[in-house]
């Protein structure tokens, strides 16, 4: 008898918490703070130092922004309409899983739990620079790893503390870090002079090669679209919540990219702004004079990173729980506290902790930003299996039924999103392609074994 996948996926109910003490402490996000999660995972520390990364090309770089944009919400309308038809917790896990089966969800898992952790860890690391601003310790290894896993460890305890406190410290750092940059963003429209703007092709590439060129460094700019369906089960009435929050916290996050963008290239000159480490700072002492831009500009990054971090590590135990919950992961993943994981975070947390300390103290260069480029392709990965399941549940008849326009409309999306995805893993290029399979060769060799251990204990 051949394998016909899985069954359909109903809408379990989330693990309840037991006691007063975890009820007070487990609470499920309304809108804002299912928003202020995409938004705050989309923009983590990368807005400050973007508009230097893009000026080598040009303003067409703002062309680059715009179609991106364009892909960014097509992916976020997708998850959307998938969300709203599998309102669980695990996101593209549960999509492609529903879609393609067991294999296919361990994969969207196994890559998705990869990206969390390492990325945690490079967030952490970036985050001790921008600290060495206003506590100069990059003199001490001892004291610049303690930082940097004082960064990890906060929001890991914030997260174990329950969801009422992971949504209190996500809405909390979306203001603060947001207030600098809408600063900058509104006010230097304000102090905008053309002159500064240089050419809009600053290469000998030709217009397409040159969009190309800078789309492959802001590609990676809006990972982190799809957190409001990864923690689907733990936001209020996720049907109609979380495709909202997703469009919005990422329509939101592109209109800040775009204006923040914009205003640095209007007020710091162009042959300045290619050589800065600082965009932003420069372009608060352009606006009011003085040098206390890059005392506020480290503020404004260590409060996003902070706040990136107490997102992504919630995520980075959501995924995992989903999968264990099918047998697809260790089962110690899949139990609860306080409305929260709690052995993901702390499985993540270490992980991400001995790799920092290894960036530290190993002396290898290249070694940590490897593995940190490797996890812009797995992080595609789910994104790719979740967008043709889009495609598989639309063309297959599956799911709501919908009139020929609204087929159409969702159709044209998914393809669009599928071709954005496609992008992302062009973009992260040949190297970080190659060793992204080898580690997804590795999670299949630990399916092997769940699987395994799966089928002994449904016979047994």
């Amino acid at each position: 008898m051949h394998d016909t996948g899985p069954a359909p996926l109903t809408a379990p109910a989330e693990d309840t918490d037991h006691g007063d003490q975890d009820s007070r402490h487990a609470r499920r996000f309304g809108l804002p703070i299912a928003t202020a999660l995409v938004m705050g995972n989309i923009i983590g520390g990368g807005i400050f130092l973007l508009p230097a990364s893009v000026a080598p090309f040009g303003t067409v770089s703002l062309v680059a922004f715009g179609v991106l944009t364009v892909g960014a919400i097509a992916l976020a309308l997708v998850f959307g309409r998938l969300a709203h038809r599998h309102p669980q917790t695990g996101g593209p896990y549960v999509y492609a899983r529903e879609a393609f089966g067991d294999f296919a969800g361990f994969l969207a898992a196994w890559s998705y739990w990869i990206t969390t952790w390492v990325s945690n860890a490079a967030l952490a690391v970036a985050a001790v620079g921008y600290l060495d601003v206003l506590l100069p310790i990059h003199g001490s290894t001892f004291w610049t790893i303690v930082a940097a896993l004082s960064c990890q460890w906060l929001p890991a305890l914030a997260n174990l503390a329950g969801t009422r406190y992971v949504g209190a410290v996500q809405l909390i750092s979306t203001v603060l870090k947001f207030a600098p940059l809408l600063l900058v963003a509104v006010g230097g429209l304000f102090f905008f002079h053309a002159d500064n703007l240089g050419p809009f092709r600053a290469t000998n590439d030709s217009p397409l090669g040159a969009v190309s060129a800078s789309a492959a460094i802001l590609l990676f700019s809006y990972l982190g679209v799809e957190s409001a369906s990864v923690s689907a089960g733990e936001v209020r009435d996720p049907q109609r919540n979380v495709g909202r929050a997703t469009v919005l916290g990422t329509g939101l996050a592109a209109l800040l990219y775009l204006l923040g963008t914009v205003s640095v290239f209007g007020t710091v000159a162009h042959d300045k702004l290619v050589d800065s480490t600082a965009p932003f700072s420069d372009a608060v002492n352009a606006m009011f004079g003085g040098t206390w831009g890059g005392t506020a500009v480290a503020v404004a990054a260590l409060v996003s990173m902070v706040g990136a971090l107490n997102g992504w590590t919630l995520l980075s135990a959501q995924t995992p729980y989903a999968a264990a919950r099918d047998g697809l992961f260790p089962q110690a993943f899949a139990k609860k506290r306080r409305g929260v994981p709690t052995v993901g975070v702390l499985v993540a947390v270490v992980l991400a902790s001995l790799l920092t300390v290894y960036n530290y103290t190993a002396g290898s260069t290249g070694v940590f930003e490897t593995l940190v480029l490797v996890t812009t392709f797995t992080a595609t990965v789910p994104y790719l299996l979740a967008t043709a399941a889009q495609i598989y549940f639309l063309l297959s008849g599956q799911g709501e039924r919908v009139n020929r326009s609204r087929l159409a409309r969702d159709m044209v999306l998914a393809v669009a999103a599928f071709g954005f995805s496609m992008w992302l893993v062009g973009g992260a290029g040949y190297a970080a392609v190659y060793q992204g399979v080898l580690f997804l060769f590795v999670g299949v060799l630990v399916y092997a074994w769940m699987a395994a251990r799966k089928k002994r204990t449904a016979t047994s």
